[in-house]
């Protein structure tokens, strides 16, 4: 019996012994195939002498000491052999789990006939019994049970340490109590009142005492609740989540969004919060203190915040509870302290950050806004910078798509004098409201906008835009604007948004005329580099009320350091005449348009005495048709063409040499809006060619042009060194073959280079001709001055000079627009034969009164032996001896 024990036990071991074995399985009648499943369960073998005698076989047999297992029988009755279990108590255990009924003990021969039954039934008991098992296992969650564990732990922890303060301070209070008694035997003959006070002394000490012991329940408890708190929601974040509702957003992800909302949205989150934590752990310890302290409860509050304040300042606590309660606050502190150099070093950076990055406010007030960067940006700050050197230095304050340390680089590597002025970058858009109300755009006095570098329908299309956005600033405008356009066409559109608040600048227009009058008139450049520049003499406007009642003539020579050249009459609107009639008389509230070196430097005085100058009756030679070579192609050249032909005498010949086809050049000029055969004074000579290769150029004759304008072509006018790089070739090109056709000079009558050289040839050459050419960087300008192989440069520079003058005053917009129109008033040369003789001794003032017979205001004039003019010349009584090569430049009207 107990070798067949052994051995059943022994092969047991291989199979689950939820499942009966093969033999049993075969016996069955229906002789069902079992599938072989892993084991669940590890094996524990038992021998058969170890059953209880009272073991009934789970599956309905009869198992007694003496008598073998009731598979032994059943198997005996078939040819398979049989297989012995020997795991009854583990099978017992799994069958109390089923809560099945168990069958009648002694009624054996209904349990063998039922074993089939039996196997099929236990089957679906055993999977049931295992899907409990998982069920039960999903639904207790490791993690709650560890917060459960906590929770137990924090609860059991905090009665023990209340326990032991509440024995702690019951010693104590018995030891109070045992001393005070002493006192109370010791002074037992006082009076009744003695022992009332005393009484109600112990009362006040017990309920103080009690107070004492709420204190530190009352901390212990608002300390473990945010625990207790967080446990709660996970367990039911995670017991929502184990609903699977996908929908809904777990509650803690909830919590968290919204506590990044309001450390994100409002400023002032963080320090906010970590002032209710330091007060919440002052108030908390305060409140613990004072439940181990026989302190009150405000020093224990005080207390709290030393602690926090101090780690170290509770090195004088003596008793265990104070010490806990000491030791707790300062770990606290130490926390929050560095939570608040955190707070404070991420505050610090990001305020230098801001400052590094030009985010922060410009508080400025009648300062100049610049907005946009571009070439002309050095030249612009110059101007500035010289225009307020008189008021002791200004706040420009430049506002652009850069980084702010890169502009500050940029400025600071421009070599000149800043006179006093501050220069204030920041980076931005001019299209945002909150990046212009930045830089203070409603307390400026005049905002620039300059034109971008490159397409020029972009550049201006982008200043329509910021016209729009300053128009927009509800906080209104104190100055004016001054946009600088990069088309004439757009100027229209860009005025009728800004209305009365825009002055605009056309660059290449402006450009385009200058070249236009140079070319009629050597030596007009040098006279408008000085006019418009603060450097030497400008325009102002002021009012003088003790010039009033004075006719023009008389205030023509008022003033000692000034030249009056306009009025501003105010019964017309403010209108600006420039070069009215001598009997023209100052009314109330006119003014008077000077040329000034500046605006503080002159003032009008007492009338001189002048002697009375003879007019000179000479006629002025009529106009000879003049022959003009245009070298490039500009994108405005139609209205350069219109122009010339106003200015230019009839039968004039205008040679127009450039990469265009000759075909495509009458259909690009109609584009533009030019009628060809309205052309009243000029004739138009295509010729086709490439202005660097000297091949092209010695196909034409060189030689026979009265002036020649090199222009910045259409196809390079994006990039200023290309640019420059290519008239500057051209211009080179041009001298050298004209100095080969001409004849050779022996003596060079200016410069300082010697015969034969190159340069020497070529300026021997621009004698004969003249030479205009369109710069746009300034420092190529200076090359070509330096060499003087150009008389008449003109750059960009000159626009600057423009937009700084209408900047300062806009005023002076209306004067630049007249000088440089076709029809009015406009800068002219005039040689000295017209108002004297060879020799005739002359004060300025008298020749002054000469040209204003023939209705023109003399501003300045040149020498014969002089390389530049003299605007507003000092001393106009003092006489000097004149010469008629000498040249005079009046304002007088278009011829």
């Amino acid at each position: 019996m107990s070798l067949d024990s052994d051995s059943a036990a022994v092969s047991s071991t291989s199979r689950d012994w939820y499942f009966p074995s093969p033999p049993f399985i075969h016996s069955n009648s229906n002789s069902t195939k079992f599938p072989k499943y892993p084991r669940r369960f590890p094996t524990n073998p038992r021998q058969s002498q170890h059953l209880p005698p009272d073991y009934r076989p789970p599956f309905g047999g009869v198992s007694s000491p003496n008598s073998s297992p009731p598979f032994r029988s059943v198997s005996s009755s078939t040819s398979a052999p049989h297989r012995a279990f020997s795991h009854e108590r583990l099978r017992r255990r799994v069958d109390f789990g089923r809560r099945r009924e168990k069958p009648q003990q002694n009624d054996v021969n209904e349990a063998i006939p039922s074993v089939s039954d039996g196997v099929s039934g236990r089957r679906s008991e055993v999977s049931s019994a295992v899907s409990g098992d998982k069920f039960l296992g999903n639904g207790f969650n490791v993690r709650w049970k560890m917060a459960f564990f906590v929770a137990i732990a924090t609860t059991v922890f905090s009665s023990v340490v209340y326990q032991n303060f509440c024995l702690h301070i019951q010693v104590n209070e018995l030891q109070e109590h045992i001393s005070k008694l002493e006192f109370t035997l010791q002074a037992y003959n006082l009076s009744d009142s003695t022992e009332l006070i005393s009484s109600f002394g112990q009362q006040s000490d017990l309920h103080s005492k009690t107070l004492k012991r709420l204190a530190l329940m009352v901390s212990l408890t608002l300390l473990s609740m945010p625990v207790l708190a967080f446990k709660y929601i996970d367990y039911v974040s995670r017991s929502r989540s184990s609903e699977n509702i996908s929908e809904e957003v777990s509650l803690n992800k909830q919590l968290a969004y919204r506590v990044d909302l309001f450390l994100s949205v409002h400023p002032y989150s963080k320090p906010l919060a970590l002032l209710v934590a330091t007060l919440l752990l002052i108030f908390l310890g305060g409140l613990a203190l004072f439940g181990v302290k026989d302190d009150s409860l405000a020093e224990c509050l005080w207390l709290s915040w030393t602690y926090v304040a101090d780690s170290g300042n509770h090195t004088d606590s003596e008793k265990v509870g104070e010490r806990l309660v000491s030791v707790s606050i300062s770990f606290g502190g130490m926390l929050i302290f560095a939570m608040m150099l955190g707070l404070v070093s991420d505050a610090i950076s990001e305020k230098f950050d801001s400052l590094r990055k030009g985010r922060s406010k410009v508080v400025e007030q009648n300062h100049t806004l610049i907005l946009g960067w571009s070439d002309k940006l050095g030249s612009l700050l110059n101007q500035l910078a010289i225009a307020n050197e008189s008021l002791g230095g200004g706040i420009v304050v430049v506002m652009a798509e850069r980084d702010k340390e890169e502009m500050e680089l940029d400025i600071a590597k421009m070599e000149f004098n800043f006179k006093g002025t501050s220069v204030i970058c920041r980076s931005g858009s001019p299209l945002i409201l909150a990046d212009l109300k930045k830089v203070s755009v409603s307390k400026a006095r005049a905002i620039i906008i300059l034109a971008e570098d490159g397409n020029a329908d972009q550049s201006d299309a982008r200043a329509l835009r910021t016209v729009l956005s300053l128009t927009g600033v509800k906080e209104g405008l104190r100055g004016h604007i001054v946009v600088e356009l990069s088309d004439l066409d757009n100027e229209v559109l860009v005025k009728l948004v800004g209305g009365d608040l825009v002055e605009t600048v056309v660059a290449h227009d402006v450009i385009g005329r200058l070249m236009i009058q140079c070319a009629r008139q050597p030596g007009l450049a040098q006279i408008w580099e000085d006019i418009l520049g603060f450097e030497n003499c400008e325009f102002y406007i002021k009012r003088w009320s003790q010039l009033d009642g004075m006719h023009f003539e008389d205030v023509l020579i008022s003033y000692p350091d000034a030249i009056p050249c306009g009025i501003k009459v105010a019964s017309l609107g403010g209108k600006i005449i420039l070069n009215p009639d001598d009997s023209y008389v100052l009314q109330e509230g006119d003014e008077v348009l000077v040329i000034a070196e500046d605006d503080d430097t002159y003032a009008p005085a007492p009338l001189p005495t002048v002697k009375e100058a003879s007019f000179i009756h000479i006629a002025r030679t009529a106009r000879k048709p003049q022959k003009i070579l245009l070298c490039g192609w500009r994108r405005d050249i139609d209205d350069m063409l219109v122009v010339l032909d106003a200015f230019l005498a009839p039968g004039s010949e205008l040679w127009m040499f450039n990469e265009v086809a000759e075909k495509e050049r009458e259909q690009k000029l109609i584009d533009g809006g030019l009628d060809i055969s309205r052309l009243v004074n000029i004739t138009l000579v295509n010729r086709e060619g490439n202005a660097v290769i000297r091949r092209h150029l010695e196909s034409l004759p060189l030689q026979s042009f009265d002036s020649i304008l090199i222009l910045a072509d259409e196809s390079v006018e994006d990039s200023a060194i290309q640019a420059d790089s290519r008239s500057l070739a051209t211009l080179l090109l041009i001298r050298d073959i004209q100095a080969k056709r001409l004849p050779m000079v022996t003596h060079v009558q200016r410069g300082s280079f010697s015969q034969g050289s190159w340069i020497g040839e070529m300026q021997q050459a621009s004698d004969k001709s003249v030479i205009i050419s369109e710069i746009l960087d300034p420092r190529t300008k200076n090359l070509l001055s330096m060499s003087k192989i150009s008389d008449y440069v003109l750059s960009n520079e000159l626009v600057s000079m423009a937009l700084a003058m209408v900047a300062e005053d806009r005023q002076i917009n209306d004067v630049l627009e007249e000088l440089f129109a076709e029809e009015g008033n406009e800068l002219q040369i005039r040689q000295a034969d017209l108002y004297l003789r060879e020799g005739e001794e002359l004060s300025f003032y008298e020749v002054l009164l000469r040209a204003r017979q023939r209705r023109e205001v003399m501003i300045g004039y040149r020498l014969a032996d002089a390389e530049r003019a003299v605007i507003n010349p000092p001393s106009k009584s003092k006489r000097q001896r004149w010469s008629v090569k000498d040249v005079f430049v009046v304002i007088a009207e278009k011829e």
